[in-house]
């Protein structure tokens, strides 16, 4: 099955990119879509899985409604009301959003830090 998240800007997607692998679609909104945009949205997406991840403000809400209305069955994907927006969501968030959004087969997970695979009582 094919997925696709819809996010509202190109920062957006830049930063789904960097936790996500290339199978899954990342495509903007650029903002509040207009009639042109939405279409497009309707006709690249087609049949895939859709999930909507917009900010948690009054644009991204008001982003979430139109795309819900284009797509009724997406599943929603949240970011905290603190973070201004998900291009500055810190990657953990992003990643626990996404393993909730049930793709965890999906995510790139970050490499651990050597810091935490030491053990003080190895010396």
């Amino acid at each position: 099955m094919d997925i696709a998240i819809i996010v509202e800007g190109k920062n957006d997607k830049a930063r789904l990119r960097r936790v996500l692998h290339n199978t899954i679609s990342i495509y903007c909104t650029f903002g509040t879509p207009g009639t042109d945009q939405l279409e497009k949205l309707r006709k690249d997406i087609n049949d895939s899985h859709v999930f909507i991840f917009t900010d948690n403000d009054s644009s991204g809400r008001r982003i979430r409604r139109m795309i819900r209305d284009l797509f009724p069955d997406a599943e929603h994907i949240y970011t905290r009301r603190g973070y201004s927006g998900v291009e500055n969501t810190p990657e953990d968030y992003l990643i626990s959003q996404l393993e909730k959004a049930g793709l965890d087969a999906h995510i790139i997970y970050p490499a651990p830090s050597p810091a935490s695979i030491w053990n003080k009582h190895e010396f």
